[in-house]
């Protein structure tokens, strides 16, 4: 992993809670010298202080980057800690969701760099995807910086503006949820043709966690797997032409639900 000049630098972790804290885990895990984090979070969990990481204690001077990883209704009590960070090269790193890059530079200088980030709940778990992109004050290497950083918590995507922000929510941010649901419709449909509720939820979880490993393993597009899959006049088949109805299957509610969601995020940013 790039640290670039952190271990010279230091760094600040703005919020140490499941997102912050995972990804502080992760980058612990990966070599980052504890002593070179500092932690501001009145509710940091023990094991921040017993690994070595300065919690709530004096800031560095000029630090590499700040990691903004508090809940956006905190912002205004929260960044006034860090504002005498801005105007100069260090790099500030958002995931907090719904705050745009313009709302950063309002408070730390429309000179500062900023990059802002997408993060989903698999990132505690190290299994997440991040969407990012800067500003126009944020060069190559502390984009890199911010991408490495990012990526110790799953994968990650570089954006082309911060316009793409919104979908990103809508497919990803937002994403993990519809799964979850269709954990559970799938579970109650099992339900309904006669299994144990208990066999029919291990029966989902089992198969879309498979499902998604194959997917994110295999060099072929989930068109084809589905294709792999399905035989003709079979079981699957069967099935899917339901699903696949062009009016109410799955094609039609969930271009309905990204765009619902996309929007929500559109009108929360504003």
């Amino acid at each position: 992993m790039n640290f670039g000049d952190i271990p010279q630098r230091g760094m600040v972790l703005l919020g140490c809670g499941k997102m912050g804290g995972a990804m502080l885990e992760g980058w612990l895990s990966q070599g980052l010298p504890a002593g070179t984090v500092h932690v501001i979070d009145p509710n940091a969990p023990e094991w921040v202080a017993a690994r070595g990481v300065h919690v709530n204690a004096d800031l560095p001077a000029h630090p590499s980057i700040v990691i903004v990883a508090v809940k956006p209704q905190m912002m205004g009590e929260a960044l006034p800690a860090i504002q005498g960070f801005g105007k100069g090269d260090t790099v500030f790193l958002s995931i907090a969701a719904g705050t745009k890059i313009s709302a950063f530079e309002a408070v730390f200088g429309d000179q500062t760099p900023i990059v802002r980030a997408m993060p989903n709940t698999p990132a505690a778990i190290g299994q997440g995807i991040t969407a990012y992109c800067g500003n126009a004050h944020a060069n190559q290497g502390q984009l890199e910086l911010s991408r490495s950083l990012l990526s110790a918590v799953g994968k990650t995507v570089a954006l082309e503006s911060e316009d793409q922000i919104d979908a990103v929510t809508g497919v990803s941010g937002s994403g993990p949820a519809y799964v979850f649901h269709m954990i559970e419709t799938l579970t109650e449909a099992g339900v309904a043709q006669g299994l144990p509720r208990q066999m029919a939820t291990e029966l989902a979880v089992a198969t879309v966690a498979g499902a998604g490993a194959l997917a994110a393993q295999s060099s072929e597009g989930a068109s084809q797997l589905r294709v792999n899959v399905t035989s003709p006049n079979g079981t699957t088949q069967a099935a899917l032409e339901v699903l696949m109805d062009p009016e109410n299957g799955f094609p039609a509610l969930m271009q309905r639900a990204v765009a619902a969601a996309t929007a929500r995020s559109r009108e929360l940013g504003a």
